[in-house]
């Protein structure tokens, strides 16, 4: 598998697709943090921009390879385990991606009353509960399960929206608990939030694996 997440990353690296996600989610943060801004409100910020970034990395990564190279890839190592790499490292850079988002949300926002660490932590949970929200919506939008561009496009930018409104989802519990503890002065754990989001990553990368080796 590691080999399989090098290629992967190589060729997202190589293709340059990831610019457009990188530089939309860049301008996001720009725009909505500024100097002073409650950290816990940049921080929750921060984190919902990744979860339709994530999905749009996703996206590009299992529709990134040639069809004649990612069946010699699939015959080589199996269909489950090329499209799982592929969906893992859309993951890795919403959550690379995100990192520098709530770094920049940690310099400018105000922290006064927080404990430092504490407000960290509550960050870097944000962070991946979002981003693995949003990679679960890339997985269940993109090929195979939804082989038509356009289709999957819309799906992608519909599930982002749910994501951020309906009220089980894990990326909205878990920017709801920091926007809410930006007024009380204490930083929460999301870490029901987290344990949810994994496991709709996980079975939405299972289900779409599970795709990838039936119609491979």
């Amino acid at each position: 598998m590691t080999a399989l997440l090098r290629y992967q990353g190589a060729l997202l690296l190589r293709s340059q697709r990831w610019l457009a996600p990188f530089v939309v989610y860049a301008a996001f943060v720009a725009v909505g943090i500024r100097p002073g801004d409650p950290v816990l409100d940049a921080l929750g910020y921060a984190a919902a921009g990744l979860v339709p970034q994530a999905a749009w990395l996703v996206r590009i990564c299992v529709i990134n390879e040639p069809d004649a190279a990612r069946d010699c890839a699939a015959a080589a190592a199996g269909p489950v385990r090329v499209h799982a790499a592929a969906l893992l490292t859309g993951l890795a850079g919403a959550l690379v991606t995100g990192t520098g988002g709530a770094a920049v949300a940690l310099l400018l926002g105000a922290r006064a009353g927080l404990d430092p660490a504490a407000t960290v932590l509550a960050g870097a949970l944000s962070v991946a509960v979002c981003a693995l929200t949003g990679a679960a919506v890339g997985a269940l939008c993109s090929r195979p399960v939804v082989r038509r561009r356009g289709y999957a496009v819309l799906a992608g930018t519909l599930g982002s929206l749910l994501a951020w409104v309906l009220a089980p989802s894990p990326a909205r519990a878990a920017v709801s608990a920091l926007v809410t503890a930006a007024r009380s002065g204490s930083a929460p754990l999301p870490l029901t939030a987290l344990a949810g989001a994994l496991l709709l990553a996980g079975a939405a990368g299972t289900a779409a694996c599970m795709v990838a080796a039936r119609r491979g």
